[in-house]
């Protein structure tokens, strides 16, 4: 946002991700990040009045077995992709396949400016036909599908894979990959990159300093003491985008109080916060690493790239992040840092094991209702969805897709993304996934100033735990929020 999102702003995420998530998007570079900033909430007013985007038929091509949405040769497809961590490569490689294959031509933008380039168009009812809505400036999801701007993706979904005709879209995908785009019980964001989120650090550092990654909260803060001793930051966190710091609170939360805490957050429970052992214990740890001067000195006024890249030159020991985090990273990496992922510690009686990591999917793919060309849209995504593809996806991306088994064995990634494939081994089914951020834009983002406002020590824990739960206070009383439930 990552991926992020700016979870994929390089989060995309990505990143801004996420989420996502985050990439980095949020991911929200995704994650993606589904910040409901003042220019989001315009759009939310501005665009319930968008019309248009009627071709009358002139993109319709004849339907068939090998050609389930009728994709019209000679047609043009018009391409939005978020240009974060995951770069634009990828997508047109994409679209040179998908020209071969469908003589389709593709008329390609790579930005991170999603909403300043798109919110006109939504707004005039002249959407792209497809888009990788993620960064920074994503337009949140749950604010287009309220005003009824994206495609429902069961078409594509229930379509016969490229793979398998026998077997539909959606039986190839990792189990709960589609959760993350639903918005009032309908699928309409394909969240495409498998992510993972939590602590990175550089492996040769932790060797030259005799450090052992840290599985429990306490050898965390040994670390993070031993590391200010040295005159190293503690945690470097990207202190323009609080997303990022969510991700330790968030998983925290959940590895504390299990599945429980998580789901009464995404919920909206009265006792989500305020009220919450497991949150107070969280945003308290988290406040712990402020109070003892753990930071990267400068780390608060720092946008994601800023603060990464000076993680990348040693000056601290840990960062939050999704797994668009490397690719997002590639220019400022040395050669030898050696990228690992760890899996949040924990504190004390936590309910769920160390193992257990925040993953699932990030960076939302979007087909807008009014494109002109949903044919060719529909036909694309599904063709995202084919091994092909998403080999072609890691090969330029380094990073995973939903797709299950989705990469040929003969692609080779970088050390920071295997160290994920081999924390989704060991997690096995210890996996969770907050669903707030996609749900509830405006709530999300008020969490996100809250933890702003406690990183730079404005406030205190307990002024955080009120901030948050006011928050989703306030999201309750939306007569909406009743049509998203997780059980």
């Amino acid at each position: 946002m990552g991926s992020t999102s700016a979870e994929n702003d390089g989060t995309g995420s990505t990143g801004d991700h996420g989420t996502g998530v985050g990439r980095r998007a949020l991911i929200k570079r995704s994650a993606a990040l589904g910040l409901a900033s003042a220019p989001a909430m315009s759009f939310l007013s501005a665009c319930a009045s968008g019309g248009g985007g009627d071709d009358s038929g002139e993109n319709e091509g004849k339907a068939s077995e090998s050609n389930p949405f009728g994709v019209k040769k000679g047609s043009k497809l018009d391409v939005v992709i978020f240009k974060g961590g995951y770069g634009d490569d990828y997508a047109k490689a994409w679209e040179a396949a998908f020209k071969k294959k469908w003589g389709v031509t593709s008329v390609h933008t790579g930005t991170q400016e999603i909403t300043g380039k798109l919110q006109p168009r939504f707004n005039a009812g002249n959407p792209p036909d497809i888009v990788d809505d993620s960064g920074n400036q994503q337009i949140p999801i749950d604010v287009l599908a309220k005003n009824g701007q994206l495609l429902d993706l069961a078409d594509v979904l229930d379509a016969p894979s490229v793979d398998d005709p026998a077997t539909k879209v959606r039986d190839t995908l990792i189990p709960g990959t589609l959760d993350a785009g639903l918005q009032e019980g309908k699928v309409v964001a394909l969240n495409y990159i498998y992510t993972v989120w939590g602590l990175w650090y550089s492996g040769k550092l932790f060797r030259e300093k005799g450090w052992e990654a840290p599985r429990t909260w306490d050898d965390f803060l040994a670390v993070c003491e031993d590391a200010k001793a040295q005159g190293i930051g503690g945690l470097a966190h990207q202190g323009k985008y609080p997303y990022y710091i969510n991700v330790a609170i968030m998983d925290l939360i959940a590895k504390k109080g299990g599945l429980d805490a998580m789901k009464a957050i995404d919920n909206l429970d009265p006792k989500a916060f305020v009220g919450s052992d497991a949150a107070t214990e969280a945003v308290e740890a988290v406040y712990e690493v402020v109070e003892k001067g753990y930071l990267m000195p400068g780390t608060n006024g720092l946008t994601h790239t800023e603060s990464q890249t000076r993680w990348n030159q040693y000056k601290a020991a840990f960062i939050t992040s999704g797994s668009w985090l490397e690719n997002e990273q590639l220019k400022t990496t040395p050669a030898d840092f050696d990228m690992k992922f760890l899996p949040m510690p924990l504190l004390p009686d936590s309910a769920l094991p160390f193992e257990a990591i925040r993953a699932g999917s990030g960076e939302p793919f979007i087909i807008p209702s009014k494109a002109r060309n949903l044919p060719a849209a529909k036909e694309f995504m599904r063709m995202m969805l084919s091994r092909e593809w998403s080999t072609l996806f890691a090969k330029e991306a380094n990073s995973l897709t939903i797709l299950k088994d989705g990469v040929d064995p003969d692609v080779r990634l970088r050390p920071g993304t295997q160290s994920t494939v081999e924390a989704s081994k060991a997690a096995g089914d210890h996996t969770f996934r907050y669903l707030y951020t996609e749900w509830y834009s405006e709530m999300n983002s008020a969490i996100e100033n809250a933890s702003n406002e406690l990183m730079a020590r404005r406030i205190q824990p307990k002024e955080w735990l009120k901030r948050a739960q006011t928050a989703v206070d306030k999201q309750a009383k939306d007569p909406d929020a009743k049509k998203n439930h997780r059980d």
